[in-house]
């Protein structure tokens, strides 16, 4: 692996909570217990009628519905930072269900397949928990598998699964799959901001992809005016959070939400989060946008990762 991409991100080993729920514990352990999270005064109720935009890739492509398409999604981006996205074309539905079905069959391996995947002191790649750094650190009740997947030549097989024998070609395509949708909907936004095209999508043309794994009990969730709206995943949709880099790229015209999981009591939950992020090399700051003042500092993308890991490891 390239040295830009080593030391960040590394996390203490911890028991794998495949371990701990094989226990038959009465009670959590404290370090999986979160007080902020046990009150719903904020949480805005399910049946409420403020949910995420949906946006429908087909009409952003097609003339006849492309203006309409474009202002819904610039509000989307503009108002929420957090949308849902149906592209019929690009990523195929198969893909999907197979990338679903072989992470699945993954995690529920026996413990000792899936920690043969292990992360390595101070690696952020393989199975475990991320950004864990010291012993009173509050934990998810999550295991994780994460791996680099873009550029190719920074992958390490070591952390690629074999079984399922079909995990790796699987996570071939659609990792390609949901780049291409990445850069289409990047464009889309420099259309929004009054940008070629180009100027938002050159810095990703070569980018940084990653995915992370989760498996565990999700319910993610989206903050509006101070609340937490719940999110109704659609079947077939993508959940997309904007992210902080493009929050500094348009100078804070579109902005990154803060987002959560928390536990369904009932039932297991997967997600799957894939991150695109400038190559490295780039240099990340507020690009030519029609707005006042520049809200942000321009500096080299491997320094706002080493910040941005610093940030996530206070949490």
């Amino acid at each position: 692996m390239s040295k830009n991409l080593t030391g960040v991100g590394g996390s203490l080993p911890v028991e794998n909570v495949q371990v701990l729920a094989g226990k038959e514990l009465k009670n959590l352990p404290n370090r999986y217990v979160r007080p902020e999270l046990e009150h719903d005064d904020d949480v805005i109720p399910t049946d409420n009628s403020l949910e995420i935009p949906v946006i429908d890739l087909s009409r952003l492509l097609d003339q006849q519905y492309a203006c309409d398409e474009l202002a819904k999604f610039h509000s989307a981006c503009l108002d929420w930072g957090f949308f849902q996205v149906f592209d019929h074309h690009g990523v195929r539905e198969e893909v999907i269900e197979k990338m679903k079905v072989d992470t699945e069959d993954f995690f529920r391996l026996p413990f000792k397949e899936n920690n043969a995947y292990s992360q390595l002191p101070n690696g952020m790649e393989g199975y475990g928990q991320a950004f864990v750094t010291s012993e009173e650190q509050k934990l998810d009740w999550a295991d994780m598998h994460f791996l680099i997947t873009k550029p190719v030549q920074e992958r390490n097989m070591r952390f690629w699964p074999t079984s399922p024998t079909s995990f790796r070609e699987t996570m071939e395509k659609y990792s390609m799959q949901l780049q291409k949708l990445a850069m289409c909907l990047t464009g889309m936004m420099a259309k929004n901001l009054g940008l070629e095209s180009e100027i938002l999508t050159k810095p990703f043309e070569n980018c940084i992809q990653t995915v992370r794994m989760n498996y565990y009990l999700p319910c993610p969730h989206a903050e509006k005016d101070e609340k937490w709206v719940p999110i109704k995943p659609i079947l077939g949709a993508f959940v997309v959070n904007i992210g902080d880099v493009i929050e500094i790229m348009s100078n804070g015209i579109y902005k990154t939400i803060e987002h959560r999981a928390v536990i369904n009591m009932d039932k297991e939950r997967l997600s799957i989060a894939a991150f695109h992020d400038p190559e490295y090399g780039t240099k990340i700051g507020p690009l030519p946008v029609k707005e006042n003042g520049v809200k942000y500092k321009t500096m080299d993308y491997e320094d706002y990762l080493i910040r941005s890991s610093n940030i996530k490891l206070d949490w």
